[in-house]
């Protein structure tokens, strides 16, 4: 049995998110010992495993929630399951497009800075620079 610390460091999660998401319902079978403190089953690492991921990837605390009634009720509720995984996986790969965009523009500027160090010139894509020359001009 892991302490909601213990879960925290393993699962890269904050205590603080832990406990808001066991409050909103996500782990349906933690246990409380004598001292009211939650303990944590290898069984409800995988519940934090994938809570976190859709929380991760911006999947609504009400969809995460019906994800998990969902799987309470049972096998009757897989199509239904299989369909929010399915969203979220599409979301997930929209973001991961939008990031390779994004990293993209930064290999580049980080290319166009280096050369800028390299041979010692002005950034003329700068605004600001482009400003001066007008009031110089």
């Amino acid at each position: 049995m892991y302490t909601i610390k213990e879960v925290a460091e393993r699962m890269e999660v904050s205590e603080h998110t832990l406990r808001f998401w066991a409050k909103s319902g996500f782990f349906p079978f933690v246990t409380r010992n004598q001292n009211n403190i939650r303990q944590f089953s290898e069984d409800d690492l995988n519940w934090v495993r994938i809570v976190k991921c859709l929380r991760s990837i911006g999947t609504e605390t009400k969809l995460v929630k019906r994800y998990i009634d969902l799987c309470i009720i049972g096998d009757s509720t897989i199509p239904e399951r299989y369909e929010i995984i399915k969203t979220t996986k599409a979301k997930a790969l929209q973001q991961m497009e939008d990031l390779r965009k994004q990293l993209d523009l930064l290999n580049y500027k980080e290319e166009h800075y280096k050369n800028l160090i390299k041979h010692n010139l002005n950034d003329n894509w700068n605004p600001m620079n482009q400003k001066q020359k007008e009031y110089a001009s």
